[in-house]
């Protein structure tokens, strides 16, 4: 069915056909334990929904929403096109937590994969996967201050395109240290 309804040059097949991501299970092996507990969410499968996650720009709420409808995404996770049972997306927190344990984990794996894709010339462009905004959002958060004021910049700008005479009725703007 993938082959009537994924075409040959879709970049998800593309990366799906030409990647080896056996290099997965080698990096993430001592992250797992083979006798202990309840098995485990296939980590190539979790990792494929971060891969996701981070070339789409997505939550994981919207990554496992969209690859319950997307063909190219049911292609790349390796799922059947009738699949609906799918991962919870806060397995994908306990995943990064758990198993990545650290971002360098993760940009390894995203790196060869870009590596490898590169090398197979499914991606032209350097800039088409770039992690660098995952990490940069994960480590250089605002303050608790800092996020306020912007929400409430946005907040007034999408008040006053509504209606501008709404300006005088609007408390002042915060200048002082305290919110």
């Amino acid at each position: 069915m993938y082959d009537l309804l994924v075409p040959k040059d879709n970049f998800l097949r593309q990366i799906n056909e030409l990647v080896d991501f056996s290099f997965v299970y080698d990096e993430l092996l001592s992250n797992y334990s083979l006798d202990q507990g309840r098995g485990a969410k296939d980590p190539l499968l979790m990792f494929k929904y971060l891969l996701l996650k981070v070339i789409f720009k997505l939550s994981d709420e919207d990554v496992v929403a969209r690859s319950l409808s997307d063909l190219s995404f049911k292609y790349f996770l390796n799922l059947a096109p009738e699949d609906t049972q799918l991962i919870h997306p806060s397995s994908l927190t306990k995943f990064r937590k758990l198993r990545l344990k650290d971002m360098n984990l993760l940009d390894l794996l995203i790196n060869k994969t870009v590596r490898i894709a590169r090398e197979e010339g499914v991606l032209k462009s350097k800039t088409l996967i770039l992690d660098v905004t995952h990490t940069k959002a994960k480590y250089n958060q605002k303050s608790a201050r800092e996020e306020l004021l912007e929400r409430a910049k946005l907040l007034r700008k999408d008040i006053y395109e509504i209606d501008e005479t709404l300006k005088v009725k609007m408390p002042k703007k915060v200048t002082s240290e305290i919110l």
